[in-house]
């Protein structure tokens, strides 16, 4: 939201014309408050193995935000594992893993992931997460879309959490700064 309101007001901001008349600022602060209103579609990157997961889908949903469920996607598949396409993937070649990315199940999730992910304007790194979750945050930040890392336990620390917007200990403080 800080990103969008701040594009709002450098859009505005550009036509001189809106300085010089007192009703056009009126309207830019209504402008800013209708954002400010405005509910989030979040994309929460995590793990299937993150227990807290499951509880901020939760929370971020009763706060009134539309949320991306990696593990219970729109299109109704069941969410991706890579042990659904071979049970043996732990053993796989490098090779074999290159391959194994146009596996159908592995396409089609990888759809699902992405047109989210598009469609959403935040993503929220929930951790413990690994390193499709981490891919993801990133794609976000550099994307120029609010990205926020939630910590609700110690972990090891990560210099390059600095690229997001925000690093968040509590669903309370994130809910605060999704307002």
């Amino acid at each position: 939201m800080f990103r969008l309101i701040h594009q709002v007001v450098l859009v505005i901001s550009l036509d001189t014309s809106t300085l010089k008349e007192p009703s056009r600022l009126c309207n830019l602060s209504k402008i800013i408050r209708i954002f400010a209103l405005m509910k989030r579609k979040i994309y929460v990157a995590s793990s299937w193995r993150n227990g807290y997961y499951p509880e901020m889908v939760a929370k971020l949903r009763e706060a009134g935000h539309e949320v991306y469920d990696f593990r219970h996607p729109p299109s109704g598949d069941p969410g991706f594992k890579w042990s659904c396409v071979s049970e043996d993937y732990m053993e796989w070649s490098p090779q074999q893993y290159r391959d194994m990315l146009q596996h159908e199940k592995a396409v089609r999730q990888f759809h699902n992931d992405i047109e989210a992910m598009e469609a959403c304007d935040t993503c929220v790194l929930v951790l413990p997460c690994g390193r499709s979750a981490h891919t993801e945050a990133g794609w976000f930040a550099g994307r120029g879309k609010l990205t926020i890392a939630y910590i609700p336990e110690k972990q090891e620390p990560e210099l390059m959490y600095k690229l997001f917007d925000k690093v968040c200990c509590s669903i309370d403080e994130l809910i605060d700064t999704l307002k």
